[in-house]
């Protein structure tokens, strides 16, 4: 093993003299071809990285013999600049096999300090910027001695601000990306200087195009956000700049794709950090929305997802004049090829329609045309996910929009309802349309059934008596927070409409209460859940603002154990027979889910992934908020006074466990009202106890 590390390893990860030839002839290219994903397969360097890492790792007392193989060469007085580059090039290969071991870990600041930061100095470019590169690999060390890692942020910075080769810049920016984010007590070594060090990044990733580059500008931008607010529209500027160079440049199509991505999602992350700073968002803004429009006008499908993104954030905390012509672009887009894009589209849309709800309705054809998106994608069979998230946001809409949008109430009604007709594969396309109408019956139950009568009379059946049917069966298919609320809501409207109430709920009266507790207690659940998340998280928080802008879209997730999904299922099944429910929905693995389109997982105990569009229903921190518990508890105190009959029509097959657990929901009712109203006088300024003068003397006895 030794003779191929030292034979067949050790000279390919050397600095070769075609290397060499490169680094001169076109710097430019070296940097594309070492940072290039596509060209692992064309060399052998990453193959020889590969095995180095395996044979050291897995194989036993390989470890030792390869170091003492590499601190051979590093102390030789006659090994040359390409062996030195070739043993520190397998040092940071081994980087986190050697932090592992107590033995290596505790030597790796005097390596670092005796045989790399001398390199700086090399007159050899390659080695200068291959001291760069070992100095990120061993970025989480444990350093003791502060003044070591004051060292490391001197030499990258200086190797980043004055080196005269492009490559060693490269690899110092890198650098200091690492240790910026793994040691918290490097950004405090450079934020001096971190004006200079944000321009030459700027300027380094304009003349190289470099996607790991614009990584190392989104950290750099959350971290010293306070630093940069007087320079953040240069930096916009320049970004937005590089990126109208990188697609006019026809050289290395995919490369150039990822890096205009990565420009996009920079300038994403510096509008996300300067949220807090509205006159430099002014200034921010009109550069954003040139990069936009440019992407829409031509119809550059590649980054059609980042642009929304970016669009969500011009709008998501106040929508101008030019963000409102761009809503008429979205719309052309969105008929022209965008029907494959409505999920991404989502975000911003929702926020054109709760951001400036007033400014939203003051022109018909801005609602005219989300709605006719959410036809389009309701009548098209794009897929029911993308379908979910167009019947969400007419529900948002009729939420949102209360007692102002009358006159498309019943498009909205009709759409929904239509949709249930064909062949629905998901409980979660089925609840999220009946949604929109319970959501139309929460915004004006006469003009939701009156809406119903017409279309029985259209079709000679009762259209009402079917949805309401519907919507009792499928009581346990509504899941999270929002959508169980609502359904509580909707219920409450129902059975308070006195003389006006459809003739078909004195059939399913008895359905309804265990409906509310099944309800109820999923509600109960979910707000614990939610609970222990948000202190969990709490526990977790370490401060850093950035990490969510920098990490990936999608969390990780471990496969879920069949039997717990198993379980899970039962106790659902349990607690719908409890309640009077033959509990319908079931929970799949994803695996086991032939067609792909999974059923609900274990998390929509908590919230389902449409939750985060928010509606008014969910402003919990609203003084004038509605709470599902203290709603229902007024109707049906209402009822038992002013209507017995009805009232006893829906309580008197009730079994003892559901009479126990309807007493539990008015118990918790009082209990959230008294809770809420501590938190207001808290909010206030808390309790006021009036001023009693204290006696001077005390007289006890007559």
């Amino acid at each position: 093993m030794v003779a191929v590390i030292q034979d067949v390893i050790f000279p390919i990860m050397s600095f070769t003299d075609s290397d060499q030839e490169l680094w001169e002839s076109d710097p430019y290219e070296y940097i594309r071809l070492k940072f290039d994903i596509f060209e692992d397969y064309a060399t052998p360097v990453p193959a020889a990285q590969s095995l180095l890492h395996s044979m050291c790792k897995k194989r036993k007392g390989i470890l030792p013999k390869a170091m003492a193989t590499i601190m051979q060469i590093i102390t030789s007085p006659n090994a040359d600049n390409k062996q030195k580059d070739g043993a520190l090039h397998m040092i940071g290969t081994l980087a986190d096999v050697l932090l592992k071991k107590a033995s290596y870990r505790d030597q790796v600041e005097s390596m670092l300090t005796t045989y790399v930061f001398p390199e700086f100095q090399n007159p050899a470019g390659h080695m200068r910027a291959r001291a760069c590169w070992v100095l990120h690999y061993f970025c989480d060390v444990q350093i003791k001695n502060p003044q070591v890692l004051a060292e490391i942020m001197r030499l990258t910075t200086n190797a980043l601000l004055t080196d005269k080769e492009l490559p060693v810049k490269v690899e110092a920016a890198i650098g200091l990306q690492m240790f910026i984010s793994s040691q918290d007590e490097a950004p405090q070594y450079v934020e001096a200087q971190i004006k200079e060090i944000t321009k030459e990044l700027l300027t380094i990733i304009r003349e190289t195009e470099n996607e790991d580059l614009t990584n190392v500008m989104q950290k750099i931008v959350c971290t010293f956000t306070e630093q940069l607010l007087p320079v953040a529209t240069e930096i916009c500027q320049h970004l937005a700049t590089t990126f109208s160079q990188v697609l006019e440049s026809e050289e290395g199509s995919d490369e150039k794709a990822i890096t205009a991505m990565s420009l996009l999602n920079t300038i994403e992350t510096l509008l996300s950090v300067m949220e807090e700073h509205p006159d430099v968002l002014l200034n921010l803004h009109p550069i954003v929305i040139n990069v936009v429009g440019h992407i829409f006008q031509h119809n550059i499908t590649d980054f059609y997802e980042e642009t929304f993104s970016l669009v969500y954030d011009l709008t998501a905390k106040a929508i101008s004049p030019e963000m409102w012509q761009m809503l008429e672009l979205i719309y052309q887009v969105f008929k022209k090829d965008g029907i494959d894009y409505f999920i991404d589209i989502m975000p911003a849309l929702h926020n054109y329609v709760t951001v400036d709800t007033p400014a939203f309705l003051s022109n018909p054809n801005r609602l005219l045309a989300i709605l006719d998106m959410c036809k389009t994608m309701l009548t098209s069979s794009p897929g029911e996910d993308p379908e979910c998230h167009a019947a969400k946001l007419m529900e948002v809409i009729i939420l949102q929009c209360k007692g102002q949008i009358d006159s498309v109430i019943h498009m909205f009604v009709e759409l929904a309802l239509s949709r249930l007709t064909r062949e629905v594969q998901s409980s979660e396309l089925r609840t999220m349309c009946l949604q929109v109408v319970i959501a139309a019956l929460y915004y004006n139950p006469q003009l939701l059934l009156s809406i119903l009568d017409k279309m029985s009379q259209q079709n000679n059946d009762s259209i009402s008596a079917h949805f309401i049917k519907q919507w009792l069966h499928d009581t346990d298919c509504f899941l999270g927070i929002h959508d169980r609320k609502l359904c509580v809501l909707g219920l409450c409207t129902l059975i308070s409409l006195g003389e006006a109430k459809p003739q078909v709920l004195s059939e399913v009266a008895g359905k309804i209460v265990p409906a509310l507790i099944l309800l109820f207690d999923g509600l109960k659940r979910a707000y614990e859940s939610r609970a222990q998340e948000e202190e969990e998280d709490e526990e977790e928080e370490d401060g850093d603002d950035c990490e969510e802008a920098l990490s990936s879209d999608e969390d990780d997730m471990d496969e879920m154990a069949p039997d717990y999904l198993d379980k899970l299922a039962e106790f659902a099944k349990t607690k719908g027979n409890e309640s009077g429910f033959e509990v319908k929905a079931e929970i799949k693995d994803d695996d086991a889910d032939s067609d792909g389109d999974a059923e609900e997982s274990v998390g929509d105990l908590n919230e389902t992934g449409l939750e985060s569009f928010t509606t008014p229903i969910d402003d919990e921190e609203n003084e004038s908020a509605i709470d599902e518990y203290w709603t229902f508890k007024e109707v049906i105190t209402a009822l038992s006074a002013q209507d017995q009959a009805w009232y006893a029509l829906l309580t008197s097959n009730l079994t003892p466990e559901q009479a126990k657990a309807l007493q539990e929901v008015v118990v918790t009712a009082d209990q959230r009202k008294a809770a809420k109203e501590s938190k207001l006088i808290e909010k206030q300024g808390g309790f006021a106890f009036p001023q009693t003068a204290v006696p001077t003397s005390f007289k006890f006895g007559s």
